[in-house]
């Protein structure tokens, strides 16, 4: 037996309990699509935050419709150097390994190969929020994003059936971030490139 095969038994061996020493950013690549009992899609949307493995709950059609949406909208606008990727992790550190909804990445790091990538190659990270993931990206979110060095954070709220998006921009001398809007209805920004959005859009 293989040491990935071994790592990849224990991980699970006592489901639901982490295995020993903790989950860790590389046993995400381990897990299969359904649970140890059968459980169907168990595993097929999770993140890692601060070493705690994390199951999302079903999405909300707002949710969806936004991430599709937002994902099509920036493509568009994107040049040809940055890629547009939805749901895919960022391997942060051993025990750091979150899934943001939308991300926008360096072109030369996208590969179809991949799992993850490296905080390096992400330009900017989009949340959408939802009632189970308030306080995470809120509150916990940010501080890990901003300390792997992420220029740019949205967050995308649902105020009275319509999306709001909350812009952020790293300022690296506090190693946080720094508000630079609140939009609804229209959202124009020169960074992380030149984009202009009607936010109707992202509920067609």
């Amino acid at each position: 037996m293989t040491a990935t095969m071994e790592r990849t038994r224990d991980v699970l061996a006592n489901w639901p309990y982490p295995p020993e020493g903790g989950w860790t950013a590389d046993d995400l690549d381990l897990l299969p699509q359904d649970g140890p009992n059968g459980e169907l899609d168990l595993f097929k949307r999770v993140e890692l935050v601060d070493g705690e493995l994390i199951l999302m709950s079903p999405q909300r059609r707002f949710h969806e419709r936004v991430i599709a949406n937002l994902r099509y909208l920036l493509r568009a606008q994107a040049p040809d150097s940055l890629a547009v990727a939805t749901q895919m992790d960022i391997k942060i550190a051993p025990r750091q390994r979150p899934c943001p909804d939308v991300l926008v990445i360096d072109a030369a790091a996208d590969d179809d190969g991949v799992t993850c990538y490296p905080p390096s190659a992400v330009r900017l990270v989009v949340e959408v929020v939802s009632p189970e993931s308030e306080h995470r990206d809120w509150k916990r979110k940010p501080d890990i994003f901003a300390q792997a060095g992420i220029p740019h954070f949205w967050i995308v709220e649902e105020e009275h059936g319509k999306p709001a998006v909350h812009t952020f921009e790293l300022e690296a001398h506090r190693g946080q971030y720094g508000s630079t809007g609140i939009f609804r209805g229209k959202l124009a920004l020169d960074r992380p490139f030149p984009v202009n959005l009607d936010l109707a859009d992202l509920l067609r």
